[in-house]
């Protein structure tokens, strides 16, 4: 399919503009890769409107299906292989019909391929357009984990592995036992991938290795083995992230890259030593599951006005605050993705970079040398930048240079630890930052949580409980008309018992509640006069803000996220 038709179609529907066009065209030219594969790794479209529009051009029809329904029978009509290679999956057999998905079915090769299987099965051949996603769930089946790793520890010989414990420091297929080793830690790391998993641990216990999976911000035991392979595999983590081998007693750091499923996958790798033996903990940074847009991440309506808003204006600091762990990061990469434009020149400092993005000038500091956020915002001031990103401000010296960039004329993104968007102005108060100097550099104060996402599959609606239908009440009354109409009493709330999309855990992703606070004339007189909470409260409910537990009720109303999951990780304000 030629990039420029695909382009002008979706520019057409209003689904990009004319700018983004251009720039698509351009990566595609240089990376050599298709405009659709770039879009979707990206996420700048959502998926079924790239699939269909591709569908409306090739005048291939365009079918959803679930994964699921494809049965193990279905897979055996086209080798795993030929699934691989040419982006195709197996559907269904009606009569004398072999019924199969493409993701691209203008592939020539593809397509010869495809005739050629229904030809050797005495079938006729008909195709439907998929989604790249689908395709990745049904390859994903035809490589097992467990009976993969199963076959791996088989192959070794434990004796072996007891007599000596530094096999992986010997080059690739230098020892026959070596090869199970390398094909055990790939594998994992393609699992985690696929499950899309933000952290593996791998964890010597006194009588076994367990390795575990952090999936939807919960840890999942993925597999257990024998003791005797947690050296061999440790050491083979070490040769890829170039760690000393020999240095047992010390935490170590390190990263790697490596190409799975056509992108670039990074892990960052953590070593730390234990009775036991050393533990690894590693971060997969996967851009197609951490790179997200602003209305992927769930902000909707008002809270999304106010962040597009802020990012037009001219100059100003937009601080996100939150807990570890509740998205602050991923809310600024989706920030920066969302300006990130040829005229506009980003520079970010982070520890550590987590995401490669074209077109952004990514920096990471490194304190033990003196290269520490402070500094590193002296020298990007140099740099002659639109758009500052800092990590975090965790210093005084840090958060003064951010003001004072924020009041040179430079849009400042980064994130602070405080408990909502409330306590935003206090804290800077508190790191010395001069009252009079935080309304004009202060532009939006946002707090952020991320909690579990329903099953859309298999998620079920019934009556709140009676002490829920007052928690909701109330807090429904805070909103406007327009909003309040939408619901009715008795309040419908959702939970999601498990079935096999969400392979019965009843949750698949997680979304973020988010509260903002936008600095307003009013709020800039308050912060002046009396910068205290109670007065910048009184501001947020005549700004009519949306409170972090408000909007996880409206989003649990909506059945996006179950009730009691608002409630253990908010507050009422």
């Amino acid at each position: 399919m030629e990039n420029k038709i695909l382009l002008q179609e979706l520019v057409k529907q209003g689904l990009i503009n004319d700018d983004q066009s251009r720039k698509l065209l351009n990566d595609a030219a240089i990376s050599k890769k298709g405009v659709d594969e770039i879009i979707y790794d990206r996420r700048i479209i959502d998926e079924e409107k790239l699939s269909l529009a591709k569908s409306l051009i090739l005048g291939v029809p365009y079918k959803k299906i679930k994964p699921e329904e494809i049965t193990d029978e279905t897979l055996k009509f086209i080798s795993e292989e030929a699934v691989r290679n040419y982006k195709v999956v197996p559907i269904g057999k009606t009569g004398d019909m072999l019924v199969v998905g493409m993701v691209n079915p203008d592939n020539n090769t593809a397509q010869e391929a495809l005739k050629f299987i229904a030809k050797q099965l005495r079938l006729n051949l008909g195709v439907y357009l998929i989604s790249p996603s689908v395709w990745e769930i049904i390859l994903r089946r035809y490589s097992p984990y467990r009976s993969e790793i199963d076959s791996a520890v088989k192959a070794l010989k434990i004796d072996t592995l007891k007599k000596t414990s530094a096999l992986a420091q010997l080059e690739e297929g230098g020892v026959a036992e070596e090869a199970p080793i390398i094909k055990i830690v790939a594998t994992t790391l393609k699992e985690a991938v696929w499950q899309k998993a933000s952290d593996i641990h791998i964890e010597p216990q006194r009588d076994k290795m367990r390795i575990r999976f952090r999936i939807n911000g919960e840890l999942q035991e993925i597999s257990s083995m024998p003791i005797e392979l947690h050296q061999p595999i440790v050491s083979r983590i070490k040769v890829l992230s170039n760690l000393k081998i020999d240095e047992t007693r010390v935490p170590q750091d390190g990263r790697f890259r490596t190409l799975l499923f056509g992108r670039d996958i990074d892990y960052r790798v953590a070593t730390f030593p234990t009775p036991a033996g050393e533990k690894v903990a590693i971060r997969v940074l996967d851009p197609q599951v951490g790179l997200k847009g602003l209305e992927q991440l769930g902000l909707v309506g008002k809270n999304f006005e106010l962040i597009k808003e802020a990012t037009q204006k001219p100059y100003g600091m937009i601080l996100i605050t939150g807990p570890t762990g509740s998205g602050k990061s991923t809310t600024l990469y989706a920030i920066m993705q969302a300006i990130n434009s040829e005229d506009i020149n980003i520079v970010s400092l982070e520890d550590p970079v987590e995401y490669f993005i074209d077109g952004l000038n990514q920096s990471q500091v490194k304190p033990e040398i003196g290269y520490d956020f402070a500094s590193g915002l002296r020298q990007i001031l140099r740099q002659d930048p639109d758009v500052i990103m800092v990590g975090e401000i965790r210093d005084v010296e840090t958060a003064a240079l951010a003001v004072h960039a924020a009041l040179t004329g430079h849009i400042v993104l980064s994130t602070l630890h405080t408990n909502n968007a409330i306590g935003v102005v206090p804290r800077l108060v508190d790191m010395k930052i001069e009252p009079f100097l935080i309304p004009a550099s202060l532009n939006l104060m946002v707090a952020q949580r991320l909690v579990p996402k329903l099953c859309q599959s298999c998620k079920q609606a019934e009556d709140a409980l009676p002490e829920i239908q007052t928690i909701v009440k109330k807090e429904i009354s805070k909103f406007p008309k327009e909003i309040s109409d939408k619901f009715s009493v008795p309040y419908k709330i959702y939970h999601s018992k498990g079935c096999n999309v969400c392979k019965n855990k009843g949750v698949s992703g997680r979304v973020a509640l988010f509260e903002i606070l936008e600095m307003t004339q009013e709020l800039k007189e308050i912060v002046s006069k009396t910068p205290d909470e109670l007065k910048i409260l009184e501001e947020a409910r005549r700004q009519k803000m949306i409170s972090l537990r408000q909007d996880g009720v409206l989003k649990a109303l909506e059945g996006l996220i179950s009730i009691e999951e608002v409630l253990r990780e908010t507050t009422e304000m």
